[in-house]
């Protein structure tokens, strides 16, 4: 059975990091809906178009589209094990649809984690890595903009998953191997479950 995981955290808590160390642990495919919007629309898939159509609009692609993307991959071989969803759902509206397609897939989502770090954390973190993989976006205006749009979206969605199952708390602040030991106990247990 997949064990299928929801990372939260704020642009820099170490989402990537922890989700490239698990993909290879676990097999758990991570599953970025920005980077699968990217791939269909580059691979000129029938998605993809449809997805191309609505952007160059200046439109946001609708829910179903998103839905769908993540449904083939869902479907996929490299998906078998289960997958880790790193930005998405954004609104409760798109985690009630991730929850039915799941469910028609006698699936669910099996743990959501939550990577707390401090702000002044995050603003060392962003420049540190703006320096090192020369990211044009990691400045400390974009990071404040994106905290924003985090602390938005994450207080749709974490009371929605909050009242179906305990949400798992993970010290983003602790080094990067204690966090990944903290995420993997927890891993652990929801694989014994």
């Amino acid at each position: 059975m997949p064990l299928n995981v929801i990372f939260f955290g704020p642009p820099g808590a170490g989402k990537g990091t922890q989700a490239k160390i698990i993909e290879e642990k676990y097999g758990l495919k991570q599953l970025s809906t920005g980077d699968m919007l990217r791939a269909e629309v580059s691979a000129q898939t029938s998605l993809g178009v449809q997805a191309k159509e609505i952007m160059d609009r200046g439109e946001l692609v609708s829910d179903q589209i998103v839905i769908d993307m993540i449904a083939e991959r869902v479907d996929s071989r490299e998906c078998a094990q289960g997958v880790i969803f790193d930005g998405f759902p954004r609104t409760e509206a798109q985690a009630v649809a991730l929850d039915e397609m799941l469910k028609s897939r006698a699936q669910n989502i099996d743990i959501v984690m939550e990577l707390k770090v401090d702000d002044s954390a995050l603003v060392e973190r962003i420049e540190k890595r703006a320096k090192e993989e020369g990211r044009s976006d990691d400045t400390v205006e974009a990071l404040k903009k994106r905290l924003e749009q985090y602390r938005s979206y994450s207080a749709d969605v974490l009371p929605y998953y909050d009242k179906q199952r305990e949400i798992a708390v993970i010290d983003g602040m602790a080094p990067i191997s204690d966090v990944t030991s903290q995420i993997e106990s927890i891993l652990d247990l929801g694989k014994a479950a």
